[in-house]
């Protein structure tokens, strides 16, 4: 009898190791997001609960085609601080991207912050309801599209195909802690991105003046150099040799590669630390 009591909790626990990351709270409960099916999405969007549809993909995703009623919050601007546009961390939250891998990162950052009912349903790619593009043009991907000679509908369905390509998203890992950075449009993050693709890229980075923490790079990259005032979050290229993540103002002619979304100074510093610190960099594409 004693093995059996003992069994039933395991196999509890066991049974929600499925539904997402948890954790467990002050009353011994256990708490996590929850992945659930596009039909049980639809399901409850049809409900008045004051719940929040999130679309946590860019912008030109997002105005190129996106769930009606749903906001946007893109998933590499959520960081350490409570997105401005979710006051409630007890309302309900539905989250969807393109394939569901960004809508994952985004479902388990929000849950660290915090938030208690957190649906997350995967992408707009398998989504068989309505969508509204930037115009508000309303479409069903269930109905017959419209016909190749309608005014504006070969450029839209260039916008959405243009949504719908893989982004590369620079990732940077210290001391068991993630960071998301959107990379910049020019030729040094493009050949940043080219190299990271190959394999991640592992850097012992040391403080310098106070306001950086500063690596040698194992290549060297084209450079894109311009005065930039940089702001806690910036991954800079200086020389075309060294990268610089800026935790502080600083004002230089130095190439910006990416920057760190929704990040402050304190929580930099609470990651990077005092002194040296090892950082892995990588790019994770989006699906």
């Amino acid at each position: 009898m004693k093995m059996i009591k003992i069994l039933i909790p395991v196999l509890l626990l066991v049974l929600l190791a499925g539904c997402g990351p948890q954790v467990m709270d002050g009353d011994g409960m256990i708490r996590h997001y929850v992945q659930i099916s596009q039909e049980e999405a639809r399901e409850m969007m049809a409900r008045d609960d004051g719940h929040v549809v999130v679309d946590v993909r860019r912008q030109d995703e997002y105005d190129a085609g996106h769930i009606p009623g749903a906001i946007l919050i893109p998933n590499e601007s959520i960081g350490g601080e409570r997105p401005a546009e979710l006051p409630d961390l007890n309302q309900i939250i539905l989250l969807y991207c393109r394939t569901g891998n960004r809508s994952k990162q985004a479902a388990e950052k929000l849950f660290n912050l915090g938030y208690t009912r957190i649906y997350e349903f995967g992408g707009i790619e398998e989504w068989t309801g309505e969508i509204v593009t930037e115009e508000t043009e309303v479409m069903s991907t269930e109905e017959q599209a419209p016909s190749s000679d309608a005014p504006g509908t070969e450029e839209d369905e260039e916008a959405m195909a243009a949504a719908m390509r893989s982004v590369p998203t620079l990732v940077i890992e210290a001391n068991g802690h993630i960071f998301y950075a959107d990379l910049e449009d020019n030729s040094s993050a493009e050949a940043f991105t080219e190299k990271l693709s190959r394999e991640p890229l592992e850097l012992e980075l040391h403080d310098y003046g106070n306001f950086e923490k500063v690596g040698d790079l194992p290549w060297e990259l084209p450079r894109n150099d311009e005065s930039i005032t940089t702001v806690p979050g910036d991954v800079i290229l200086y020389l075309g040799k060294e990268i610089t993540i800026y935790y502080d103002q600083n004002t230089w002619d130095f190439t910006r590669l990416a920057r760190i979304g929704n990040t402050s100074k304190e929580e930099l510093l609470s990651v990077f630390g005092d002194g040296n610190v090892t950082v892995r960099f990588w790019i994770e594409w989006s699906e």
